[in-house]
């Protein structure tokens, strides 16, 4: 914590922004004390912390940033599939509510149907949506390979 606000980091690999308590390494791990690498709970990839000056100077000049290539689920058409990417930036805690269903970074999931509820398909788990939790799930279509 520094000046009573939790600390936040942001992993290098898939750009998940969380509390550093919320790290996997730091819920029963007998080297959590000691160990400097914190464990991303979205892609599981471990990274040193950063160090105080440069966590500032991100914080000063943090832009939330959407991927190129990526859209929200409202955008797919019906039985489309596509890649799960992350969530809108904000919406960091509903992403860990979702990943319970296995909703992490690179899942495939199909949109089943977009009314009268947004209804994906995650493995073999379905899950409705209302609209405005549609509109926090960021996706990357999947290619279509080429036939013929």
């Amino acid at each position: 914590m520094m000046n009573g606000k939790p600390s936040r980091v942001q992993c290098p690999l898939c750009g998940f922004e969380f509390e550093k308590t919320d790290s996997v390494c730091t819920h029963g791990c007998p080297l959590g004390r000691f160990c400097k690498l914190i464990k991303c709970p979205s892609c599981h990839y471990e990274f040193p912390e950063p160090a105080r000056p440069f966590r500032w100077l991100a914080k000063w000049f943090h832009q939330p940033r959407v991927r190129a290539g990526t859209l929200d689920l409202t955008q797919l058409e019906a039985g489309e599939t596509a890649e799960f990417v992350g969530m809108t930036p904000g919406a960091e805690a509903r992403g860990r509510m979702l990943a319970v269903y296995g909703l992490t970074a690179g899942t495939p999931l199909t949109l089943q149907q977009k009314l009268p509820a947004f209804v994906i398909r995650v493995g073999e788990t379905e899950l409705a949506l209302e609209g405005d939790v549609a509109r926090t799930i960021l996706v990357r279509r999947r290619a279509v390979p080429a036939t013929g």
